[in-house]
């Protein structure tokens, strides 16, 4: 069997949230990322579907959420994406400390890893994420939204996801398969601490890296925990080969899904972890235009036929707003 096309990296990252207002407040306001769609979960229509971006919803940089209320707190352990990074511009974690003490936003001291600093923090759920300064390029396909944080401190799309796993050596191996390369490994402070963590990169520029580490340390489900991670497979011929690869592995893939944006396939790897491979087009934008990006709710396909018994099940919410300052007047 010949090896599939090398995925670029991470697509988007997906978790559990609890109340949506608070989800929309921290994410947008407080982290400066844009709200490139407001939708629904479409296996669970009565939930939203929140996706936070960059200003163009490039791909390698979307968080999204499920924010079900009434689930319990969540755990991170084996078989979970245990920590979520970001990259922001190298020079700016002064500005991100300043910016955690007045929102009141629980943070930890940096450290160290493979040659980067790492800024660790919680959002209100409890969700593990972390701040990595790196130097951007000129030509970084990213783009910054800086309605509520400067350009020179944006986030910058997807750094990488740590994997915790009982037994890592599978999944490693199939991040190999993925087309990942072993680029090294170190002690890992702030994660767990005395275990080894190993890096694999992608070919692409955002969201290179996956780190695994070894863990027996029990989770569950809830706020505050991944849901899954999602790694781009440019593609229809892209996916399809990627698919074929896993099922190589001993592994059972979907059937591809049209999620709107994206057509997706999921595959739950050896260690629990929950993988989705996700296609670049259609995007964010083939239903909305770029600068109204999450102005509305948009039911996808035969979703809108339902739209009034679908925003009667929704609560409301406000989407932040920047102050308006006399330069606006």
């Amino acid at each position: 069997m010949t090896n599939p096309p090398p995925t670029p990296g991470i697509h988007h990252v997906t978790c559990i949230a609890g109340d949506p207002q608070r989800n929309l407040d921290f994410w947008v306001e407080t982290l400066g990322l844009r709200l490139v769609k407001r939708s629904i979960n479409q296996d669970d229509p009565g939930t939203y579907h929140f996706f936070f971006a960059d200003a163009e919803g490039t791909p390698g940089t979307s968080m999204t959420f499920f924010p079900w209320e009434n689930l319990s707190q969540g755990k991170v352990g084996s078989g979970q994406v245990s920590r979520t990074a970001f990259r922001v511009p190298a020079g700016s974690l002064d500005y991100w400390e300043a910016r955690f003490d007045e929102y009141g936003v629980d943070y930890d001291d940096r450290v160290d890893r493979f040659g980067e600093t790492v800024l660790p923090f919680r959002d209100p759920d409890g969700l593990p994420v972390e701040l990595v300064a790196v130097e951007i390029p000129d030509d970084d396909p990213t783009v910054p939204w800086t309605e509520f944080v400067p350009g020179d401190a944006a986030i910058r799309g997807f750094h990488s996801v740590t994997l915790w796993l009982a037994d890592p050596e599978p999944t490693m191996e199939l991040l190999r398969t993925m087309g990942l390369a072993e680029v090294g490994t170190e002690q890992s402070p702030g994660d767990t601490p005395g275990d080894e963590r190993t890096r694999f990169a992608a070919s692409g520029p955002v969201g290179r890296y996956v780190d695994v580490l070894p863990t027996i340390e029990s989770g569950r489900q809830g706020h505050g925990t991944v849901h899954h991670v999602a790694f781009q497979t440019p593609t229809d011929e892209d996916q399809d080969a990627m698919r074929t690869a896993v099922r190589a592995q001993g592994l059972t893939p979907t059937q591809q899904i049209d999620r709107h944006w994206f057509r997706s396939v999921y595959v739950r790897e050896h260690g629990g972890v929950l993988f989705e491979l996700a296609t670049s087009d259609p995007g964010y934008t083939s239903d909305e235009p770029l600068d109204d990006l999450g102005g509305r709710l948009v039911l996808p396909g035969s979703f809108e036929q339902r739209r009034d018994e679908i925003e009667s099940q929704l609560p409301e919410i406000t989407i932040p707003q920047p102050e308006m300052t006399d330069a606006d007047d």
